[in-house]
């Protein structure tokens, strides 16, 4: 039988030997390598060959900026909501954050903290960041991220934050078609149950491009219940309120942007700020204040406008004498020469931007969005803003009505029934013009109920004196400005 023969294993010695040519020899090419090649060129060959011999990773990330575009990126928000709920209790650092009229401990996210959760088996991975741009010299950017000068001329950078969520790449279908869904439907959710209404304060950097909000919580106490106006007044708000809330697909339908547009006119001290407090507390819509004064051009108002959240009411108050607004043809309006009129500081802004998000191309940018616009002196108004389809609800804002004035008691006096000085206070009410703020005011005085009614009735009758001598020449409730045929008028 034939005997076979096995290769001879190498030696001990001979491998040592074989190791340390090997080393001497990579010793040696190193070292001509770094004598040859300067560092900046040997740097550049070994990314290279990183670069091209690295593993592929199997991880998808998806990136949920703040802003998209000019616009706030809705997917960025419910992620933030979202993850607040999925904090884990082994985080090492976390926001806390609260107001003076919060009563509740607000916890977020820091900086790079990450949260894993998990969905249908799939791990997921999300990561909080916070990025502060170096301060820059230039004029600000479209991208939103950019430095420009501030009004007081220093320089100014606006923080980026993004949201990064990292997985498996070949779970990437479900978690685009099922997992997201789901953030959004979550967030809609927690913010409903937790939602605070807050009053944003729109402005623009010096009149530049871009601008920013400030915002605070409304803890404002206006309700429709108390507020001093006629019964039939509040219900026919409140009606209008609820069916535009319940009409996203009929305005879909009939081609127009999802919004409605007040108009409240009135006498100073007749609650138009607190009508506009209790519709935000009723909706639970947060309150944008625009200050036109701060506009300094077109460009400014629509990124200012863009910044504004849907579900939000837009307030510009006592329009008509906030400002000049050039017209179409770049003349003033007639109201521009009257002395309570502040000229505006840029004629870049002109009324014709203002239209433009009103009802124009730009008017469709959001939903479920309520404008309104107050005014002491609807006949100063330019009849550009009257007409129908800018401001859908014309509400009068009268003095104080007899019906008016038993909220007013019941809320300041804690009386619901008869007294027997109301009907003398009624009589006075309806031969005086005197506003809910001044009879408020009267109510407030004493704590003793019968003083304050003694007091009010004083108070009434030198009204109703003053008012006989007195002529103003101004009357509301009389002489009213026609109004548009479309627009539903509310007094």
């Amino acid at each position: 039988m034939a005997s076979r023969s096995f290769p001879e294993m190498p030696t001990p010695s001979s491998l040592l030997s074989a190791y340390a040519s090997m080393s001497t020899s990579i010793m040696l090419f190193r070292t001509m390598f770094d004598q040859l090649f300067p560092r900046q060129l040997r740097r550049y060959v070994v990314d290279a060959v990183r670069f091209y011999w690295k593993p592929k990773s199997s991880k998808l990330t998806l990136v949920f900026e703040e802003k998209d575009g000019m616009s706030m990126n809705h997917m960025f928000e419910a992620a933030e909501a979202f993850l607040c709920s999925r904090i884990n209790p082994d985080s090492e650092r976390l926001r806390i954050t609260k107001s003076v009229k919060e009563n509740h401990i607000n916890i977020k996210f820091a900086d790079s903290e990450e949260v894993v959760d998990s969905f249908e088996g799939i791990k997921l991975t999300w990561k909080y960041v916070r990025h502060q741009p170096q301060p820059s010299g230039g004029g600000g950017d479209d991208s939103g991220y950019g430095g420009g000068k501030n009004s007081s001329g220093g320089s100014f950078s606006l923080e980026r934050k993004y949201i990064e969520l990292k997985f498996d790449k070949k779970y990437k279908e479900t978690i685009i078609t099922s997992y997201l869904p789901l953030i959004i439907k979550k967030s809609q959710e927690l913010e409903n149950e937790k939602k605070v209404v807050k009053l944003h304060n729109l402005q623009s950097y010096g009149g530049g491009p871009g601008g920013f909000k400030e915002s605070v919580n409304l803890d404002h106490p206006s309700t429709f219940d108390t507020l001093a106006m006629d019964p039939k007044m509040k219900k026919a708000i409140i009606d209008d309120l609820d069916l535009f809330l319940k009409r996203k697909d009929f305005y879909r339908r009939v081609g127009k942007a999802w919004k409605r547009g007040y108009l409240l006119y009135g006498p100073p001290g007749t609650g138009k700020s607190s009508l506009i407090a209790a519709m935000a507390n009723y909706l639970k819509f947060d309150i944008y204040d625009l200050q036109l004064m701060n506009v300094g051009s077109d460009s400014s108002l629509k990124k200012l406008m863009l910044r504004t959240s849907n579900r939000s009411i837009l307030v510009i108050e006592d329009i008509d004498c906030s400002i000049q607004l050039p017209d179409r043809k770049g003349a003033m309006p007639m109201f521009s020469k009257l002395p309570d009129v502040k000229p505006v500081r840029d004629s870049q802004f002109s009324l014709s931007g203002l239209l433009n998000f009103i009802d124009g191309l730009w008017s469709c940018c959001g939903d479920e969005r309520i404008i309104i616009f107050t005014t002491n002196h609807k006949e100063r108004l330019d009849p550009a803003l009257l007409r129908p389809g800018r401001m859908d609800v014309h509400i009068h804002m009268s003095y104080l009505t007899t019906e008016g004035f038993k909220t007013l008691a019941a809320n300041y006096l804690n009386i619901h029934d008869h007294h027997w000085r109301f009907r003398e206070i009624k009589e006075l009410i309806n031969d005086t013009k005197v506003t809910p703020a001044e009879v408020a005011e009267e109510l407030m005085k004493s704590d003793n109920s019968e003083v304050v009614l003694e007091g009010l009735v004083n108070f009434l009758k030198r009204k109703k004196t003053e008012d006989e001598i007195t002529k103003d020449g101004v009357h509301y409730g009389e002489g009213e400005v026609r109004e548009p045929k479309k627009a539903k008028v509310i007094s």
